[in-house]
Formats: structure tokens, C-alpha cells, sequence
């Protein structure tokens, strides 16, 4: 079994996502990532999952959240070519003085920003693949992680090719 990375294009209404979601966990399916957000079409929002099974439960899962009322469109794009990216936002203790200093090193190397700073604590921003993200978070970890809030992962395909509803 694998990662699977599923997006859906619903009706931007409430409730959607609590539907999408109520499926995948009545079929026993642990979403490993999910992101939501309106996207290019009016009125329409596009949610990103990354759950893991094999190629047949996926399918079953994606055929029974296609029959969804507000569901538009699904799509596993786990083996098409695509862009990948998931946000994290990681407090960080940072005493004043050689702690905050390699911390900001360590921001710098990761492209990370520090977007607070705190007498005791920094805030960083950073933005990449999921294995750059735990990375960055490993390596923080020996300073004191105090809280870390991550996105989850938002995909799009690359070049010409598009998911889109067929309206």
C-alpha cells in the first residue's frame, strides 16, 4: 500500500467537507493530509487528500465519493507528473544568543523565515515538499519544538494538463 495523493472538486456549500470526509473514515481510511481552499472555478472549492491503500481501495473510495451530492469531480494524481507543496509554521525556543543564532542559520539553509521573534522563542514559515518539511523539523527538534502547524499537501499538475469540472 502507498500514499495517494486525490483531488476532489466540490460545491463550495457547507457540510462538503464533512461529507467527503465522513466517507473516507465509514471505509476505514486514515487521511493522512488534507487542504481545502476555493480555487479558478466560481463557486467551487478543491479539496487535496493524501490517504493510503492500494490501487483497488482507492478506486472504491473514489468511486463512492464521486456519488457524493456537491461532488464534481475526483482524481488520483498519485502517478502523474506534479508540483507538491505543504506549509508549516514551527515555534522554536531560542534563548538570545548562540541558540537563536544557529536557529536562523538553520532557517536560512531551509529558505524558512522567521516571521516572529519572541525573548525566548522564534516563530519560522516554510514552505516545500513534505520531506523537507520533517527535515527541518528534525533538526529544530534539538532547540525545543514548542508548537508546529502544518497544512497538510496541496498538488497541481504540471504543464497543460488540468483537473477541471467538466461544466
Amino acid at each position: 500500500m502507498k500514499p495517494h495523493t486525490l483531488t476532489v472538486l466540490v460545491e463550495n456549500k457547507p457540510g462538503v467537507l464533512s461529507r467527503v470526509t465522513g466517507l473516507f473514515s465509514r471505509r476505514g481510511f486514515n487521511i493522512e493530509s488534507l487542504a481545502v481552499g476555493t480555487c479558478e472555478e466560481t463557486g467551487m472549492s478543491r479539496i487535496t487528500i493524501v490517504c493510503i491503500g492500494d490501487d483497488a481501495q482507492i478506486e472504491q473510495v473514489m468511486k463512492q465519493t464521486h456519488k457524493l451530492i456537491d461532488v464534481i469531480k475526483v482524481s488520483d494524481i498519485t502517478e502523474n507528473d506534479r508540483v507538491e507543496r505543504e506549509l508549516a509554521l514551527i515555534k522554536v525556543t531560542a534563548e538570545p544568543g548562540s541558540s537563536r543564532a544557529e536557529i536562523m542559520q538553520i532557517a536560512s539553509i531551509f529558505r524558512a523565515q522567521i516571521i516572529d521573534v519572541g525573548s525566548r522563542t522564534v516563530v519560522l514559515s516554510v514552505a516545500g515538499d513534505t520531506e523537507k518539511i520533517d527535515a527541518l523539523e528534525k533538526l529544530l527538534r534539538q532547540y525545543g519544538v514548542k508548537e508546529l502547524v502544518r497544512t497538510g499537501k496541496i498538488a497541481i499538475l504540471r504543464g497543460a494538463k488540468t483537473v477541471k469540472s467538466s461544466k
